[in-house]
């Protein structure tokens, strides 16, 4: 099911990095990100709604392009 607010995502196990890019164009990098954090995004039903509920806030980020 197509997200309204996340428009892709992509982990890095090796670094435990999740990079989300949103719908809006911004892409961001969140740090330590344990491995199932990052496939419960993948299984979510609602991508946006799992993003906000448990990785919003909760990891470090950095913007790496801004929208």
């Amino acid at each position: 099911m197509p997200s309204s607010v996340v428009q892709a995502f992509a982990y890095d196990s090796e670094h435990s990095r999740l990079t989300v890019t949103f719908v809006g164009g911004r892409v961001y990098d969140y740090y330590l990100v344990p491995p199932s954090v990052a496939a419960a995004i993948r299984m979510a039903r609602s991508k946006g709604a799992y993003f906000n509920r448990h990785i919003r806030d909760r990891y470090a980020c950095r913007e790496i392009k801004a929208a």
